[in-house]
């Protein structure tokens, strides 16, 4: 909208230009024609004088000049009726693939491959069978043994939880006789087994059995408790042992199902452990060699993202994702937001919460530890109001807006609602098809002709030959004669 003070710095503008060219340049003009004339004055002091004139002159015209209209032109959008998307954007990497490595400890000689690339397997099935070297024989031994330990620690979890049951029974049951006893003294003051009142030290001891029965019985019921969570460690140990034999076995098996690729075994072919030195016990580890791997075409893959303390205060389980890798770079993935873990962590003082997102089912190869990009979309609002968040002036918790309508702009106050990057929800004040300003640009009109007149021209030429300052035919040698002269 045009104030009053733009409108008058434009009059003034005007006005100041149409001096300028109706009384200073005429004066100007007028005492340069004087000073060419004066016969008397030596050439030095006319040269002096001719150029603090002109000096002034174009002073003075840089001056009025510089004050040019304001020409206020404004950018407008029209508001409109539709779906806004929040969201909140991270990213991270792939953190489980639909890939599964297949891998191997062993050492020695193939003797014999099942299986070719683009066979489809079965977990567990045979893969190739290699003739080992004496260190691998013996690491295939130990390997054996401890699954057999893993298997035997199994069975005495289970005969365990089993014992607990009945330790947690018995302690009940001398709960429930020492509280049947402290019952006793309180009702009657005769103990049952003298025939006289108890004394202080029997009634101690009634108590404190009973104090005593309370806190077995809970040593009992928890071992009880926590049985299956034993046997499930157990099973898990058992589970680890088998995988570290399968890898240290003659015999390379699948480790689970789906399509093979990249076998890198054949018949004759030999096959070297790698291994390592500990720096601290100076034991030999050996580390698995990658051979192949097999993809799960209808495995899912997970991505795990880290975002800041105040971003996750908004993201849920299950909200929507949209996903972009670099290696897809023409390609957008969708999934689910899985779990937060709302623990964080923190490094060089920032604290990050990290995020896993669970993706729908893909089409292409995605492998761990890719880069990824999300979009957790947060809320979703339709049937809505929308406006740019530019158009929005906040002030005091009081937001508002200019309409412009019929060529003037009125300021609106308004309600807003949720926003995203660029727009932003607006729950009252305006209607359907209102025609908002989004920004107000301010430019620099020149208010003077283009067609100017030069501050020498009209000036009269005649003067003493002798007086001249040189023709412009003279080449450089001299001060030519300024334009018009």
């Amino acid at each position: 909208m045009v104030t009053e003070r733009d409108f008058g710095v434009y009059i003034f503008s005007c006005f100041s230009v149409l001096f300028y060219k109706l009384f200073i340049m005429k004066l100007i003009r007028t005492i340069l024609g004087k000073i060419l004339l004066v016969k008397n004055m030596s050439l030095p002091k006319k040269i002096i004088l001719l150029l603090i004139v002109v000096g002034l002159g174009i002073l003075t015209r840089q001056i009025i000049t510089s004050s040019k209209a304001s020409k206020i032109t404004y950018e407008t959008t029209t508001a409109k009726k539709g779906s806004l998307t929040v969201s909140i954007s991270g990213s991270g990497t792939i953190t489980s693939g639909n890939n599964t490595s297949l891998t191997t400890k062993t050492s020695g000689v193939v003797k014999k491959v099942y299986v070719t690339n683009g066979d489809t397997v079965t977990k567990g099935q045979k893969i190739a069978d290699v003739t080992l070297d004496d260190y691998a024989k013996e690491r295939q031994a130990a390997a054996w043994v401890a699954y057999l330990e893993a298997t035997e620690a199994t069975k005495q979890a289970i005969a365990n939880k089993s014992t607990t049951d009945i330790d947690m029974w018995e302690a009940r049951e001398a709960v429930l006789d020492a509280q049947e006893a402290y019952d006793d003294m309180i009702d009657d003051d005769t103990n049952p087994a003298t025939h006289e009142a108890y004394t202080a030290g029997e009634r101690m001891i009634i108590i404190k059995t009973l104090d005593e029965k309370r806190k077995i019985f809970t040593v009992t019921e928890s071992k009880y408790l926590n049985a299956d969570a034993d046997i499930t460690n157990a099973n898990a140990k058992v589970a680890a042992a088998l995988r570290d034999y399968q890898e240290n076995s003659a015999t390379i098996v699948a480790p689970s199902a789906g399509v093979i690729s990249d076998l890198a075994l054949a018949e004759g072919l030999v096959v070297n452990a790698n291994s390592t030195t500990s720096s601290t016990s100076g034991a030999t580890i050996i580390s698995s060699q990658t051979v192949g791997k097999i993809s799960d075409v209808g495995g899912q893959l997970v991505a795990t993202v880290s975002l800041s303390e105040v971003d996750v205060l908004n993201v849920k389980a299950n909200q929507k994702v949209v996903l972009t890798l670099d290696a897809y770079s023409d390609k957008t993935f969708t999934g689910k937001v899985l779990a937060v873990n709302t623990s964080g962590s923190v490094s060089s003082g920032v604290t990050s919460y990290p995020v896993t997102i669970l993706l729908d089912s893909v089409s292409v190869d995605i492998y761990p530890n890719m880069a990824v990009n999300v979009d957790i979309i947060t809320n979703v609002v339709t049937d809505a109001i929308t406006v740019p968040t530019t158009a929005i002036t906040t002030t005091n918790g009081v937001s508002t807006v200019q309409v412009r309508k019929d060529g003037e702009n009125t300021i609106v106050q308004v309600e807003i609602g949720v926003a995203n990057d660029s727009e932003t929800v607006i729950t009252s004040g305006l209607t359907e098809g209102d025609e908002v300003v989004t920004s107000i640009i301010t430019a620099e009109e020149d208010s003077s002709s283009t067609n100017e007149t030069s501050l020498f021209s009209g000036l009269s030429t005649r003067s003493n030959s002798s007086k001249s300052f040189g023709s412009s035919s003279q080449g450089g040698g001299g001060m030519g004669m300024p334009p018009g002269m």
